[in-house]
Parts: C-alpha cells; sequence; structure tokens
C-alpha cells in the first residue's frame, strides 16, 4: 500500500425502514403483550438470540438473580426471546436455572417473534450478553435503531457499533456482577436520559449501519477500483 492511501471501513447493514420504531402501529404491540402476557408497567429488559450457550443467557439469568436482591428496585420483566433449534437440553437447564433462582414470575421465554421490531418496541432496555465475541451482533445495532439503550458485553462488534455510554453501555464479558450493576444503574435514570440514549442510538444506526448505504458505498469503490469513475 502507499502511504497516502487510507483503508475504507463498509459497515454491515440493517434495514433501517424496517427497524423503525416510527412504523410499529400500536395494536402489534398490544397483540404482543397480550399473546405474551407482558405487563409494560414494569421495566421490561429484552434479551433477543437462539438458545446457545456462548449467547450468554446463563449470565444474564445470574445477573437478574442478583438484580432481584436488590434494595429499593423498581418492578422489572425479562424476556428471553430466541429458539432452541434443537438445543433442547441447553433449554430445560436455562428453565431450571430460572427456577432454581425463583425467577418464574421474573424471566419468561419466547421462542419466536414474527416481527422483531415489535419486540424490541416494547423493551426498555436490550441486553447482549455474548460470551464468545460476535464478528458484527446485528441486536446492538437493531436496538439502536429501534431506539432501545443496548447493554452489551465488551467483546467483538458490540465495541464498534456502539458509542459508549452515549448509544449504550459495555460491561466486562462474563462477569454477571458487572452486569447486574450496570443494569440497575440504567434503571435509576430519568425517562428522558433514556429516550435520549435511544435517540443517539437511531443516529448511530443510520449514519454507520444503513444497508441501503451499505450497497451503495460498496458498489461504487468496486467501480472505481476497475476504473469506471
Amino acid at each position: 500500500f502507499k502511504k497516502n492511501k487510507k483503508l475504507l471501513v463498509i459497515f454491515r447493514g440493517i434495514n433501517l425502514n424496517y427497524f423503525d420504531p416510527k412504523k410499529i402501529v400500536p395494536s402489534k404491540i398490544e397483540k404482543f403483550l397480550k399473546q405474551n402476557n407482558v405487563d409494560r408497567n414494569k421495566f421490561i429488559i429484552l434479551l433477543p438470540g437462539r438458545l446457545t450457550a456462548w449467547k450468554g443467557q446463563k449470565i444474564f439469568i445470574e445477573a437478574l438473580k442478583q438484580l432481584n436482591t436488590k434494595e429499593n428496585v423498581q418492578s422489572f420483566a425479562a424476556i428471553i426471546l430466541g429458539g432452541d433449534q434443537g438445543r433442547t437440553v441447553y433449554k430445560k437447564q436455562l428453565m431450571a436455572l430460572v427456577q432454581q433462582h425463583r425467577l418464574n414470575k421474573i424471566i419468561q421465554f419466547i421462542d419466536h417473534c414474527e416481527e422483531m421490531p415489535v419486540a424490541y418496541r416494547i423493551a426498555n432496555l436490550v441486553c447482549s450478553c455474548s460470551v464468545e465475541p460476535e464478528a458484527f451482533g446485528r441486536v446492538s445495532v437493531e436496538a439502536q435503531a429501534m431506539e432501545v439503550p443496548i447493554v452489551a458485553s465488551d467483546i467483538g462488534g458490540s465495541i464498534e457499533t456502539i458509542v459508549k455510554n452515549k448509544t449504550g453501555f459495555l460491561y466486562k464479558s462474563n462477569d454477571f456482577n458487572a452486569l447486574t450493576d450496570l443494569i440497575h444503574s440504567i434503571m435509576q435514570k430519568d425517562y428522558n436520559s433514556l429516550k435520549s440514549i435511544g435517540r443517539e442510538g437511531r443516529k448511530n444506526a443510520i449514519k454507520k449501519f444503513d444497508v441501503d448505504k451499505m450497497c451503495h458505498t460498496t458498489f461504487t469503490e468496486y467501480k472505481k477500483l476497475i476504473g469506471l469513475i
């Protein structure tokens, strides 16, 4: 490479027209809440992702166990959203852990959601608890696009996709105590602070992670390389 040449980073993109909070009609939200018996008056914490050990569902459950023992914590509910894809033993382990910690009335499992933007829309906070690095990590970007604060482990793609303490938060990977403390501190923020984080997340997603922009930039660079422009 010549010294005066720069590398161009083209981030992977998502469909920002699909992941757009303004396009979620209230009837779909009400349907989701009713079908899954979700109380929206509680602080709702969402952990999306297929049920596999490296996605960190056990870390999430342990963190919520700790959170549930803290004093002056507002009423909260958690959703672990994702299919087991045949990993029935692992799902049984997770359900047993929830039972063991007496979190049955707090944590619920939902296998599938036809429209993920609706699930994001009902959440007050989204978590990505991967214990192995994500190459990109769609959850962190999708949450930002949907204007929901995101908490993610400090490994993999989330380090680059989240603007720390502005569009979301990072905690030490595999440390459920750190996750507990971070969730607790976020729950203590006022409504306007959380909305501001959400708005900054949407701005970040539009700036860097628009799939149309990704395709256009990639196409333009290919044309430059073959000398068409």
